[in-house]
């Protein structure tokens, strides 16, 4: 990439990725932090595993992730899913995990244990998901790549899934994440260059209960270890530039069973209802610095109001023409930040359409 400021030597890296492991596998430990950032450290096994019931639990320093006090700082990850490793190839294994604390509870952060019980606890209605991942891609003073330094490029219109010099910009990152989901085995379905120019996206699904939060999450990690090689930066803030530029989403895709039966379309229109009934509760989950992102421009509707309504992408809730014309399918909520967590915003979901369960609330904010 032009201007690209290099932060790694590949060329002479790969002189010892090919050396020879007498054995060992390399796990890659994946947990979410206290600032809903990703955090990772390699620990190396004695042989290669196909499950992660086979791994064993670890521990990091909590107290230098925003996740636990200086005096008592040990906290838990606990392996709940394995991917093959793109970076380090062979039998190596990224490894999502659970936070806990040493009570034996979950890590105030883990929001990942109680989505997966409201999952298990609705896995007859088969909920399907799938999130819209939108991110800007900066270089290393913090700046939209390809941008004119201190400037702005043309506005906006070129650029959503543009093809061209000046009309897109790192497709070789973008692409590069792309091969890495897929070498992962992670269910990525799609990627497109977005409206605000160096702003992309990729989705992830569909996934059926906690499955799509996991692969999520892995492939923000991908995203940002890619990113580094290239010398360049990844935002997931919602409105990374103030003014007339498009935000940074995570729309959400839901469907059930119900939902995809004939004459489904009572039962979406029904959970359409149920979601407004809760907007609030839901925007508290949905995404830090949210607001400035759901304006009611730039194809967002206003974070003050619920609506809902066919193939209209100023609604909270966008219901496609496709479905409609069927009777039954999918909704779409517009409405989560792309900084939001995705076991949160699928929880929170599944809480509002089925009911809660006891010892899960969703409609909190941050601990």
């Amino acid at each position: 990439m032009a201007g690209s400021t290099t932060v790694s030597n590949t060329q002479n890296l790969m002189k010892y990725m090919n050396l020879d492991q007498k054995g060992a596998v390399l796990a890659e430990y994946i947990w979410i932090d206290g600032t809903n950032g990703v955090r990772t450290k390699t620990k190396t096994l004695s042989k290669p595993v196909k499950d992660y019931k086979e791994l064993p639990e670890w521990n990091f320093d909590g107290s230098s992730t925003g996740q636990a006090p200086g005096d008592n700082s040990d906290v838990y990850i606990r392996p709940c899913a394995i991917f093959p490793d793109p970076f380090r190839g062979g039998d190596n294994i990224l490894v999502m995990t659970e936070t806990w604390d040493p009570d034996g509870s979950p890590n105030k952060f883990n929001y990942r244990h109680e989505c997966e019980r409201l999952m298990e606890a609705n896995a007859k209605h088969e909920p399907w998901f799938g999130l819209e991942q939108e991110y800007t891609i900066l270089d290393a003073d913090g700046w939209p790549y390809g941008w004119p330094k201190g400037g702005y490029p043309a506005p906006q219109g070129p650029y959503y899934c543009g093809v061209g010099t000046g009309k897109v910009f790192c497709r070789d990152i973008v692409e590069a994440h792309y091969k890495a989901c897929l070498y992962a085995g992670l269910k990525i379905s799609g990627i497109n260059a977005e409206v605000m120019p160096s702003q992309w996206e990729f989705q992830i699904g569909p996934c059926e209960g906690i499955e799509l939060g996991d692969h999520l999450w892995v492939a923000r990690y991908l995203l940002y270890r890619v990113a580094e090689e290239f010398g360049a930066r990844i935002t997931i803030e919602p409105k990374p530039i103030k003014g007339d530029w498009n935000g940074t989403g995570l729309h959400t895709n839901v469907s059930t069973s119900e939902m995809r039966k004939e004459k489904g379309m009572k039962a979406i229109e029904d959970a359409c209802k149920k979601l407004g009934e809760r907007h609030e509760e839901h925007i508290l989950v949905y995404g830090e610095g949210n607001a400035e992102r759901l304006s009611g421009e730039h194809e967002t509707a206003s974070i003050d109001k619920f609506s809902y309504a066919v193939a209209d992408r100023g609604a909270s809730i966008r219901i496609p023409r496709q479905c409609a014309q069927e009777g039954k399918g999918y909704f779409e909520d517009r409405r989560p930040a792309s900084n939001a967590c995705p076991y949160r915003i699928t929880g929170i979901i599944m809480e509002t359409i089925f009911g809660g369960m006891e010892g899960v609330d969703f409609s909190k904010a941050e601990p």
